[in-house]
């Protein structure tokens, strides 16, 4: 038997870092997608393969340790961790496809974890639902990250673009906003574990600035959510501006980054800002009339993806 689940890609528009504290975000699945394939092993191990991100490893799924043959272990850390959670260990091959860049703040991490684990539970016969999957791929990340937003996660299940409320509530927005954006992303990965950690131990030298600019970045969240709701890409790109002020006291910033920020502005963004952890990464621009004119900008110094927001979320189906 095979079991295979692909799930999107995120960009996150407003929100990142506040969420952690319980803030409201926004946040939409794009389409760039992660694939998880998995059948019996021809041997008695169980091995991890993508021939995309080039790396292989022999997994030891019971002590969630691995020996790498090949490339760099990153994404390795969550497959471990999902398959600990649901598998019986008995040996599997896995195979990762993706067309995420791995560390660009689209949400990889998130997108591998809900697809591996959607894979599992096919394998296993195991039934499931969306908010269930969402979860469990949550405390996947937590697990390996120490703290994460269930941000990630969450859209990467459901798809569509999302408001998370300060209860936790998801909203799903039902009004077109198929808008063009660009992302740029540099080749210096941000580690999101790291700048979360590092926002923390900000916020705990200095309580009552940053607790303030916590707190606005929810009051900006939920300007962004009307302002999206009537279509003001104006206004959408003015508070994206200003969200990049707000990122960039909470340290996560870097030269690359802002150089794409300045850069996309300069070539006719009307909103361009950090998108995730930072630290490396990503940044989105929102381009309504001039995509190729900011993606052209961009490329000449970093590296371009053009994308759209998508209702598809996580898919999966076994075969025998």
């Amino acid at each position: 038997m095979k079991a295979m689940a692909s799930a999107p890609a995120k960009t996150i528009l407003f929100g990142e870092h506040s969420v952690v504290y319980g803030e409201p975000a926004i946040a939409g699945a794009v389409n760039k997608r992660a694939v998880v394939k998995i059948r019996p092993s021809k041997s008695d191990k169980s091995i991890l393969k993508s021939y995309d991100l080039n790396f292989e490893a022999e997994l030891d799924t019971e002590n969630k340790k691995y020996v790498l043959k090949k490339g760099k272990p990153g994404i390795i850390r969550y497959i471990l961790e999902a398959l600990s959670k649901v598998h019986n260990h008995s040996p599997i091959e896995i195979l990762l496809s993706s067309n995420i860049p791995i560390g660009s703040g689209l949400g990889s991490s998130a997108a591998v974890t809900v697809a591996t684990l959607a894979a599992l539970y096919r394998y296993h016969n195991i039934r499931f639902n969306k908010k269930s999957l969402a979860h469990d791929a949550h405390m996947v990340e937590e697990a390996v990250q120490g703290i994460a937003s269930p941000l990630d996660t969450l859209v990467s299940t459901y798809g569509g673009l999302v408001y998370l409320s300060r209860n936790k509530k998801v909203e799903h927005f039902k009004v077109n906003f198929n808008a063009p954006f660009v992302v740029g992303y540099t080749n210096k990965h941000g580690n999101t574990g790291k700048m979360v950690k590092d926002v923390r131990l900000l916020k705990n030298r200095n309580p009552k600035v940053i607790n303030n600019v916590i707190s606005s970045m929810g009051q900006l969240t939920n300007y962004a959510k009307q302002a999206i709701l009537k279509r003001d890409f104006d206004k959408i790109g003015e508070l994206m501006n200003i969200n990049q002020g707000f990122l960039d006291v909470l340290g996560v910033n870097t030269f690359e980054l802002s150089r794409m920020v300045y850069r996309a502005r300069e070539c006719g963004a009307i909103g361009s800002k950090i998108t995730g952890a930072g630290g490396g990464g990503s940044i989105i621009a929102l381009c309504p009339n001039n995509i190729d004119q900011v993606a052209e900008g961009i490329s000449k110094e970093d590296n371009v993806l053009k994308i759209r927001f998508t209702r598809k979320g996580v898919s999966s189906r076994v075969r025998d």
